[in-house]
């Protein structure tokens, strides 16, 4: 019977590691869900949900995952994932919003509370300072807003961006 597990592993970042994860959990039995890569620094975060077809337990998927040469001292979590595999309806964007400009404490903070204010669901947000700036600062943001309050939460991200000096880009999903 399938068992649905979060796989979490942080480490070093190397070219493959992503091949060489999901290979592994494809020998495993595994069948990914939802996914999520990126690279921190000079470290790597992979989290995934996934479908383990094998009667495998998270240890033994865990030391599965060890026996990677590359994973030897890579911080590595597998645990039993007991929410719904599928996203509710208001874990699907209808929009996607970039913001960019000078980095500031608090930009996200002030940023994601207009979500807030129009009931609308931030479903996946990705902040990085733009590589060879020394300020410049890109948010990419996937929301799913409620379509009565779409037209003005997003001229509200707008403008909230602009009060900050960012520049606000958006499209439809």
């Amino acid at each position: 019977m399938p068992s649905m597990m979060l796989i979490s592993i942080l480490c070093p970042d190397q070219i493959g590691l992503v091949a060489m994860v999901t290979g592994r959990l494809f020998d495993l039995g595994g069948n990914l869900r939802s996914t999520n890569f990126a690279v921190l620094g000079g470290g790597a975060e992979f989290t995934s949900v996934c479908d383990i077809s094998n009667d495998l337990t998270a240890e033994q998927i865990e030391k599965e995952l060890k026996t990677l040469p590359e994973l030897h001292d890579a911080e590595i979590s597998v645990t039993e994932f007991d929410f719904a595999p599928e996203h509710a309806p208001h874990g699907r964007a209808t929009h996607r919003i970039e913001i960019i400009g000078g980095d500031r404490p608090g930009l996200i903070a002030r940023l994601s509370e207009v979500f807030v204010h129009f009931k609308a669901n931030i479903v996946r947000l990705n902040a990085e300072q733009i590589p060879g700036s020394e300020n410049h600062y890109l948010v990419r943001i996937a929301a799913w807003i409620p379509q009565e309050n779409a037209q003005t939460c997003l001229a509200t991200v707008a403008n909230t961006a602009g009060e900050l000096g960012l520049k606000c880009m958006w499209q439809t999903d």
